[in-house]
């Protein structure tokens, strides 16, 4: 079996890039031969309106390889990516590990934002830290959302990477029966350390990308982030983040109190920095996710989610067993309390917080991906 992967020329340390990567070497492990495929014709000072275009003729500079990969079993690539070879007699298979209308549907005008975190903005925009309280338009990700629409119908089949992702395809349009829901999975680098006993001094700990314009810091809910910092001002806390956003760094080191702050961090550093903190609280303060690879990397290591109910959260955290699901920043406080006010109740939902995520080692989702393939071109 030969698989060609579509990959962004430009690799930038995302979810996305992550999660690519650990499919093609697990697969490889299994005798499967793939072939990462990059473009290399990128459109250049493009206007901000036209930017959803130009990164979808982006790809069409793949035609050039349009022989060799017709040899190939499958293609496969990231949402929209394997848009010039829709055409050809191979399966295509295109990878949902979220969409762009899921962005655009949850991130919402600064005057939209409920009443206890929009203050945040104002404060950001006054240290320069972003320009504007909204984004200048959303025409490319619109644009973005439509060609993913297009590319779903078209493709042979659908891998998204929670149910959320699949409700979201369906409601586009796109047929149940076509969409195998596969979760991500985590680096093994996460399970090679031993558990660890509970932290005696909990922390307030967030883990992942916290964008880098007022489009994404809304995204990943950087005005939650503060004001839970904010209500608990006695409390440690540790920001494991990625941001190309300087100003936001030093913004936050400079606000926030009792604050440790690591920025793009190596990745196969970061279990040693959270293991000791076990039994700790992960803050997943996102808008919207489709899957949620911090959570379960944080959960790894021992640290107790309160989470939106985005992405796989609703999926695998019970309320007091493994997590809390929380729908307002009244509740999350409220449920960080409950598990800084009682020992057992940390300890308890720290060890199945780890448990929960030895579900998402990489052989799972490798065991997963080769029996789909194999349906996939039989059929």
């Amino acid at each position: 079996m030969k698989i060609a992967f579509i990959h962004n020329e430009k690799k930038v340390g995302t979810g996305a890039h992550y999660i690519n990567d650990l499919m093609a070497s697990k697969l490889r492990q299994r005798h499967i031969q793939v072939k990462n495929i990059y473009p290399k014709m990128p459109l250049m000072d493009t206007p901000v309106h036209l930017r959803g275009l130009s990164n979808i003729l982006f790809f069409y500079s793949l035609l050039e390889y349009r022989q060799s990969i017709a040899r190939y079993s499958i293609i496969q690539g990231t949402t929209y990516t394997p848009l010039p070879f829709l055409a050809l007699p191979i399966p295509v298979v295109t990878h949902f590990g979220s969409t762009t209308q899921g962005f655009l549907d949850h991130v919402p005008l600064a005057s939209q934002i409920e009443k206890s975190t929009r203050q945040a903005w104002y404060d950001l925009r006054a240290h320069g830290v972003i320009g504007e309280l909204n984004m200048q338009t959303r025409r490319p990700l619109r644009d973005i959302a439509e060609i993913e629409r297009y590319a779903a119908l078209r493709a042979t089949a659908v891998i998204a990477t929670s149910e959320k992702v699949k409700r979201e395809l369906m409601a586009l349009g796109v047929r149940a029966k076509k969409i195998r829901v596969i979760h991500n999975a985590i680096e093994d680098y996460w399970f090679k350390l031993p558990p660890r006993d509970i932290c005696k001094e909990p922390q307030l700990v967030f883990l992942g990308r916290l964008g880098q314009d007022v489009f994404t810091l809304k995204l990943k809910g950087v005005d939650r982030l503060l004001h839970t910092y904010q209500a608990f001002p006695k409390i440690k806390k540790t920001t494991v983040c990625m941001t190309q956003n300087k100003d936001l760094k030093n913004w936050i080191k400079k606000s926030v109190p009792r604050n440790s702050v690591y920025t793009n961090l190596r990745k196969d550093l970061i279990p040693n920095l959270l293991a000791p903190l076990a039994g700790s609280i992960l803050l997943i303060t996102s808008r919207y996710e489709g899957f949620s690879l911090s959570m379960v990397e944080g959960m790894s290591q021992g640290l107790i989610p309160v989470a939106y109910p985005v992405g796989i959260v609703p999926e695998i955290i019970e309320n007091g067993r493994n997590g809390f699901v929380v729908r307002s920043q009244t509740e999350a406080v409220r449920r960080i309390r409950q598990i800084l006010a009682d020992g057992n109740l940390r300890e308890q939902m720290s060890i199945r917080a780890r448990r929960t995520a030895g579900q998402f080692k990489s052989d799972y989702m490798a065991d997963r991906l080769q029996q789909f393939y194999r349906t996939l071109v039989r059929r």
